[in-house]
């Protein structure tokens, strides 16, 4: 068999009472943490709601999921990714034959893990899936699917997908996704159920901080943020003077070089921030980006918040900030607007004043969405159980009525993609990436197991939360031919 088509190997299929078949979730979210996180925190409610249940999470070799997804027990399983050029030239041309590619490369996966229902959260991953779960001759053999949209305005894979999803959800009204259930982002219980206060003093011996000072905490996306980075690190002299502790996660391919006072609070500097949940307990004040995934993140844990929205794209991540500071939980400042200076100026005045930080978490905290990762779940799994009892009927049916003719469907096993659902012009996948590299083969899965991540690590490495809509990076996965099965040998539990 080609490489580029061996299979995904499944893993057990039967429950622990080795009676009944698991049922099967792919959750499709690659690309940057703010599509990969929300689809990690729905694998973890799908884990506790169906502790039998199996997940595969659909990436490429290209994205953070090849980090964060094994870090938290789950399967991985790559495709061959889709970026969409940004101008007209040979690359875009060669887009169609790379999104079937991928779409037959994922179908092959969803046949392997015998997938019930495909929950995607937008990227360039989730339009395959959405593709792969829905073009069949047969109607039988369509997979529900599930979306979420994380942004406050929603990417070109998502309204795609939602046109011929069973279930759509949004974080926010107005996404651009009509008759979409508003449930808020999901977020992974160690941040929803944070305790801030019992876990303090805990946080800031982790990180050598200063105990009793007021501490501010900076991260911009994976790789950091470089306005943030020279504003606050500039400011360093100025924030040490006035006894503020700093808590600076820069990104691990930047340097800086803050300079404080001898007597000054420690002002921690790293590259990546490997517990987040820890960086948000350790804080009183946080100055980051608005990608949607960390709005919700911010929020969820109460912190009031500095933020500095990307100033990118189509002011997505203005919009993402925009209902929390207008709650009163946050202040927004244009990109351009910060400088050391400012930092100088504003961030000593705001955590000097105890009662409006207060009044800011409480308001913070007000417009968060506790259990948006139980309601994906949820709708998930109840789609999943519903196909699952359709397609038994069926092999019932079959079983008890032999047919006596085939038709042109009944000849293969894997029919050909029909031509829909169909695309509109323009709408066949997400903006991506780069498109210098070579595509992932199809069909690798990377088994899961390394401590450190989820519930117990508190999350993955990361110079702070990239997140939807924020700096946007990619992780340097090496090539994997397609179907070599990868499982790595830490000891957290297998999902």
């Amino acid at each position: 068999m080609d490489p580029d088509e061996q299979r995904v190997t499944p893993t057990d299929q039967r429950s622990a009472a080795g009676s009944t078949p698991r049922l099967s979730v792919v959750v499709a979210g690659g690309g940057t943490a703010g599509h990969i996180e929300p689809a990690l925190a729905v694998a973890d409610a799908v884990h506790r709601l169906d502790p039998t249940a199996r997940i595969t999470a659909l990436g490429t070799s290209r994205g953070l999921e090849t980090t964060l997804v094994p870090e938290r027990g789950y399967d991985l399983a790559l495709i061959p990714p889709v970026p969409l050029p940004r101008k007209p030239g040979l690359e875009l041309a060669k887009t169609p034959a790379r999104l079937l590619r991928s779409v037959l490369a994922t179908r092959r996966v969803l046949a392997d893990v015998k997938a019930d229902v495909v929950v995607g959260f937008g990227g360039y991953v989730s339009m395959p899936a959405y593709l792969a779960a829905r073009a069949y001759l047969r109607p039988s053999r369509r997979l529900p699917i599930v979306i979420h949209e994380a942004n406050a305005s929603a990417g070109i894979a998502n309204k795609v997908g939602a046109r011929f999803a069973d279930t759509v959800m949004a974080a926010v009204d107005g996404s651009g996704l009509d008759d979409a259930e508003v449930v808020g982002i999901p977020v992974r219980g160690v941040i929803a159920d944070l305790d801030r206060t019992s876990l303090r003093a805990k946080a800031r011996h982790y990180f050598g901080l200063d105990e009793d000072a007021p501490t501010l905490l900076v991260f911009g996306g994976s790789q950091g943020a470089q306005r943030l980075n020279d504003a606050v690190a500039g400011a360093a002299d100025a924030l040490g003077r006035a006894g503020i502790g700093v808590l600076h996660a820069y990104g691990p391919k930047n340097t800086i070089d803050p300079v404080s006072p001898d007597d000054a609070p420690p002002y921690r500097a790293v590259g990546y921030l490997k517990r987040m949940d820890l960086a948000y307990a350790a804080a009183d004040l946080v100055m980051c980006r608005s990608g949607a995934m960390t709005v919700a993140e911010v929020s969820a844990t109460g912190l009031p918040a500095i933020y500095v929205p990307l100033p990118h794209g189509n002011g997505e991540q203005r919009l993402n900030a925009l209902p929390v500071v207008e709650a009163g939980g946050g202040v927004l400042v244009a990109d351009d607007e910060v400088t050391a200076d400012w930092v100088a100026s504003e961030v000593p005045a705001l955590l000097g004043d105890p009662a409006r930080l207060a009044a800011m978490s409480v308001s913070a905290a007000g417009t968060g969405h506790g259990d948006a990762a139980n309601a994906v779940a949820r709708a998930a799994l109840d789609l999943a159980s519903s196909h699952r009892l359709g397609r038994r009927s069926r092999t019932a049916r079959g079983a008890e009525t032999p047919r006596a003719t085939s038709s042109p469907d009944d000849r293969t096993a894997d029919p050909d993609i029909e031509s829909g659902p169909d695309i509109e012009s323009g709408d066949n996948i997400e903006s991506g990436d780069n498109t210098d590299r070579d595509d992932a083969a199809s069909g690798a899965v990377v088994t899961g197991g390394v401590d450190g991540g989820g519930v117990d690590g508190g999350g993955a490495d990361r110079g702070g939360a990239d997140r939807s809509g924020a700096d946007r990076s990619e992780v340097d996965g090496r090539e994997v031919d397609g179907g070599a099965a990868f499982r790595s040998t830490g000891s957290a539990p297998k999902r």
